[in-house]
């Protein structure tokens, strides 16, 4: 039986006749506010903290290989402009030589 709006107010009215206002108003307080089937489980919990974690482990494993990845990248991007600008100054500072010698 799915517990409707109508059903908990038909359950108040008659916990308010019997034990009276203030205990049938704290008594459908600790009930929840949709069916028991509804309702996480301990169990249910444990289960997704699981899978959580996998999924965050499997996460943090890929932005790691990733990160290495990049890292590897720009390391070569590096020495590959390094040696580009060391040839770059070696050759102005080579024009600059030659015009020199001109004067």
């Amino acid at each position: 039986m799915a517990i409707t709006e109508k059903s908990r107010h038909e359950l108040y009215r008659r916990l308010e006749e019997i034990l009276g206002p203030d205990e049938a108003t704290t008594l459908m307080e600790h009930l929840p506010p949709v069916g028991w089937a509804d309702v996480a489980t301990k169990d249910d919990l444990r289960s997704l903290e699981t899978r959580l974690d996998a999924r965050i482990s499997v996460l943090g494993s890929e932005l790691r290989t990733e990160m290495a990845n990049l890292s590897a990248e720009l390391n070569s991007s590096l020495r590959t402009n390094t040696f580009l600008l060391v040839g770059a100054m070696g050759a102005i500072g080579g024009l600059f030589t030659a015009v020199a010698s001109l004067t």
